[in-house]
């Protein structure tokens, strides 16, 4: 027997703990001196304190513990509920760092505020041909845009590499409004026999008699106030333009990621 001090340190848990877990009849002492009032335990008690803490450590409220340790809950299903939870928990870290980085993004936006120190360039664009593929993201939200266009273009590079061919160009990615929110268009350059069938899609996009462009320097998360203020410096200088932009993946994926270098190519529907 162990008095309840030694038990909650063989337990890894508080003396207030235990006397909690009592009083909810979750774990009772093995014995209780009736003189002293003192507790006592049993090794063979650490087994269900270790699946009390368990449980509870998966969000479940002790009430429901209490139900389950009547279940006789197997360690099988313990792991089980573990990997569940745990799935759960990564899901919602996913989530809350991508609100935090859309936070940082959009507080990167106002600190730009008013700020024009932006070069743009107004040039003509060449045409390219794109072996593309696409998907559907919900908006224009850039960790929505993300969660969709890096498996495209993963999934691109494997596909070009299974056909034999190799890429001639940058990246060259374009968006589209569907009903269902944003389509993503994820493309390489790639020289392409006519006539040959592919699992991807060839796009030839045209070229852009007019097109302001600015250099954005930093992964794409951050791209939000440089779209911003191009916009700004269209409006302003009296031009107008498409809302179909261009990205061009310069220089992209490896490296320091605020060395990562993206052309934003706005066409232009009318001259200043």
């Amino acid at each position: 027997m162990f008095t309840i001090g030694d038990f909650a340190r063989l337990g890894r848990v508080s003396v207030r703990m235990l006397r909690h877990y009592d009083a909810l009849g979750l774990l009772r002492p093995a014995r209780v001196d009736p003189h002293t009032g003192y507790r006592y335990y049993a090794a063979g008690q650490l087994s269900r304190l270790n699946r009390i803490i368990a449980l509870k450590n998966l969000g479940l409220t002790l009430e429901q513990v209490g139900r389950i340790l009547e279940e006789k809950v197997g360690p099988e299903e313990l792991h089980g509920m573990l990997r569940l939870r745990r799935a759960e928990l990564e899901a919602q870290v996913a989530a809350d760092l991508a609100r935090l980085t859309e936070v940082e993004a959009r507080l990167r936006m106002i600190e730009t505020e008013g700020v024009m120190s932006i070069d743009v360039v107004v040039k003509s664009v060449p045409g390219a041909r794109l072996a593309e593929l696409s998907g559907i993201a919900e908006s224009f939200a850039s960790e929505e845009i993300g969660a969709v266009i890096r498996p495209l273009y993963a999934e691109l590079g494997r596909r070009i590499a299974a056909a034999g061919l190799t890429p001639t160009g940058p990246g060259i990615a374009y968006y589209e409004p569907v009903a269902e929110g944003v389509r993503v268009h994820a493309g390489l350059q790639v020289n392409l026999e006519p006539g040959v069938a592919y699992d991807f899609d060839v796009v030839d996009l045209p070229p852009i008699e007019r097109a302001a462009t600015v250099i954005h320097k930093g992964p794409m998360d951050t791209v939000g106030a440089t779209y911003q203020r191009l916009a700004a410096w269209i409006e302003e200088n009296g031009h107008r333009g498409t809302g179909v932009a261009r990205e061009v993946y310069l220089a992209y994926g490896e490296g320091d990621p605020a060395e990562w270098v993206t052309e934003i190519q706005e066409p232009l529907t009318r001259p200043a």
